[in-house]
């Protein structure tokens, strides 16, 4: 009778350590879910233009500049890097 009583405490305790084990266990996935769902904090320097072109296009989506302003000075930027830099094409000779 006495065998009977220990075994159910053991097993009594066995079931409220798994119990308790199940909660913490939620408890940290909880936890790990609620920080996965704050948005991240990203500096605006990592998505500022680092060209001339990448600043005519922010200007043209904020609508700061109009469509024919910025091909106006896209087709500038064109003319002076040709000039700066003309491409040489090879001949083909046989």
């Amino acid at each position: 009778m006495i065998d009977k009583a220990v075994a159910m405490l053991i097993l009594s305790l066995l079931i409220l350590v798994l119990a308790a084990a199940c909660v913490l266990a939620v408890r940290g996935v909880r936890a790990d879910a609620s920080a996965e769902a704050e948005p991240l904090s990203i500096p605006e320097a990592l998505f500022a233009p680092e060209s001339l072109e990448g600043v005519l296009c922010a200007q043209l989506l904020d609508g700061e500049i109009t469509r024919r302003q910025y091909l106006r000075s896209m087709a500038g930027i064109a003319a002076r890097d040709e000039y700066r830099h003309p491409l040489v094409v090879p001949r083909y000779e046989d």
